[in-house]
Order: C-alpha cells, then sequence, then structure tokens
C-alpha cells in the first residue's frame, strides 16, 4: 500500500483532494499532517508527497520516490541542491493554465497593437484625441512575434497568434515544432531573431540559465516599434532595464504581468510611463478549471505510480522545470 502524505500548509482544499485521493484510489494511504512536526514524522515511510518536502524532512525521508510539485513555476529555493541530488522524481501541473494565460496574452498584444494605453490615457483625461497613440498600429497579418517558451502556454500564444495572421518564431531549449509557429529556435539564437519581433513574449519560467536572459543589451536589439510582454516569471526580466528602454525609445511599449519585484512599488516609474500595461499578476485568478486539473494531474500520476508506469510532467530538476 503506497504512502502519500500532503505536505502542510493545509487548506481545505488539499485536505478534500486528500479525502478524494483515498476514495478514488484504495491501495493508497493519505496522511495529512497539519504542522511542519506531523508532516517530519509521516515523511519517514511516504512514498509520494504533494507540495514542498524541506530539507530537514527530506533527510527523514527513507523511501519517497515521488513528489508532485503544485506549480509548474514554483517559489524560489523548492528546488534546493539536496533535492536535485535526490533519487525522487518530481513532476508538475505544466499545461493546466495554457487557455487562461494565453488569452492574457493576446488582450495585451491586441491593446499594445491598436495604441490602446495612448487612448486610455486621453480618455483619463477627458480628451477627444484620435492621434494619441505615438506609434503606428501594427498590421498583424504582416507583423512577427517571437515567443520564448513553446511549452502549454507559448504553444497556445503561438496557435491563437496565427489565427489573427501573425507570423511566430518559437524559441525553446526541447520543443522542435508546434502549431502555429512558423519557425522554430533554440535559445542560444535568440538574439539573431530579435530585429524581426513586433512582439517579444516570453513564457519561461525562472531558473538559474532564464534569470535576467531580458535586458537592455536584448531590447536594444529590436525596432523602436516593438512591444515586450513577460506573462513568465518577473525575475526574467531587469525591469529597471526594462523602464529605461521604454522610457528612452528603445523599445515601444510593454505588457507586464509578473515582475521583478512583487508588488511592484507605488513610486516606480513604469506605473506612469504612457504604452504600458500592468495587471499585477493575475493571468490565472478565476481561472475556470484550474484547480480541478491541478487535480487530475496529482491523481493520474498516483495511478500511474501505483502501477508501475512511468509519470506525467517529469520535471529536470536540476533546471528546476
Amino acid at each position: 500500500m503506497p504512502k502519500f502524505v500532503m505536505m502542510p500548509p493545509q487548506t481545505e482544499q488539499k485536505r478534500e483532494w486528500a479525502r478524494r485521493l483515498a476514495d478514488t484510489l484504495p491501495p493508497y494511504m493519505v496522511a495529512v499532517p497539519e504542522t511542519d512536526e506531523d508532516a517530519r514524522r509521516e515523511i519517514v515511510d511516504a512514498d509520494a508527497a504533494f507540495g514542498w518536502v524541506p530539507p530537514a524532512a527530506l533527510k527523514l525521508a527513507r523511501k519517497l520516490r515521488w513528489l508532485q510539485n503544485p506549480d509548474a513555476g514554483p517559489f524560489p529555493g523548492y528546488y534546493y541542491k539536496e533535492l536535485i541530488e535526490h533519487p525522487v522524481v518530481i513532476c508538475n501541473p505544466r499545461g493546466i493554465y495554457s487557455d487562461h494565460i494565453s488569452v492574457h496574452i493576446m488582450m495585451f498584444l491586441l491593446a499594445l497593437s491598436r495604441g490602446l494605453p495612448f487612448y486610455m490615457g486621453a480618455q483619463a483625461r477627458g480628451q477627444w484625441e484620435k492621434d494619441a497613440p505615438r506609434f503606428p498600429f501594427v498590421y498583424l497579418r504582416e507583423a512577427t512575434a517571437i515567443i520564448v517558451g513553446i511549452g502549454g502556454i507559448g504553444a497556445e500564444t503561438a496557435r491563437l497568434c496565427s489565427e489573427f495572421g501573425i507570423t511566430v518564431i518559437g524559441v525553446d531549449p526541447r520543443i522542435k515544432d508546434a502549431p502555429g509557429v512558423a519557425e522554430m529556435a533554440t535559445p542560444d539564437r535568440l538574439d539573431e531573431f530579435l530585429p524581426r519581433a513586433d512582439f517579444l513574449i516570453t513564457t519561461v519560467p525562472h531558473t538559474p540559465e532564464t534569470e535576467g536572459m531580458f535586458n537592455m543589451r536584448r531590447f536594444r536589439l529590436m525596432k523602436k516599434t516593438a512591444c515586450f510582454i513577460n506573462i513568465g516569471r518577473g525575475k526574467t526580466t531587469r525591469l529597471d532595464e526594462l523602464t529605461d528602454a521604454v522610457a528612452n525609445g528603445v523599445i515601444a511599449g510593454c505588457g507586464l504581468d509578473v515582475f521583478e519585484t512583487e508588488p511592484l512599488p507605488a513610486g516606480h516609474r513604469l506605473w506612469t510611463l504612457p504604452n504600458v500595461l500592468i495587471t499585477p499578476h493575475v493571468a490565472v485568478r478565476d481561472g475556470v478549471h484550474v484547480e480541478e486539473r491541478r487535480f487530475q494531474i496529482m491523481l493520474e500520476n498516483a495511478r500511474r505510480f501505483a502501477e508501475g508506469r512511468p509519470l506525467v510532467n517529469v520535471v529536470e530538476k536540476d533546471k528546476w522545470y
């Protein structure tokens, strides 16, 4: 009988998931420890767990072979040295957010392409300004979008972009093709494609390789009329350098849902720049079906684990995704 531990902190949702897992797969013994001390006691003979196993608990885990990460992009420090070196297989729920986040990206893209932030500024001033935008509209059927990260979110965004006639260049270290993507490239070739971008969209997770990868050097390679959209992780982008790039006309504007520092400080210059769209890390807020999808991935892996079959969404631990 496999033992599965739902790591704290607990919520009513996690307690309900534990009940559903035990009811659906009777071979499992499911523990729901309420405190860290209880979790350290339960993890000793656990075969699998959901959540985060801190270093003190990992040292006690004699049998742990599968860990289900609740998040595709977990908090900094989730993947620590001892966990990476441990034989435990870690899986994540990638793919559960794709439809919601891709629509959020398209909201940014369409608004920026038609100068909406400038018109919103005129509206806030109570002024009828037909010439409010500082840049011409972007004709999408002749536009190019570079999407960095063609996982579930990036692939769905590419599909939506292609429906508008946008040419999509995908950048990803592992994926070779995807529907809606006209051309694929590896990350080491990103710089050579940047001058072609009307939109640079990043969905990449925060990893040692991606931290700060979007910076002034790269913004200077882009068109002055291009816009940058970050829906992945804030620490992939040097925020002050992006702010300088927009303020000084290096690029035309940006749409951001994630930030290097969150919340974005009240006095930050980015708040007052005219061609900037800001949402406070809410791309999946009220996302219909997301939590059920998260549970179903955990349930599917629990079934596979009990049957000795390969798990889904296995993470390369040293790369954090």
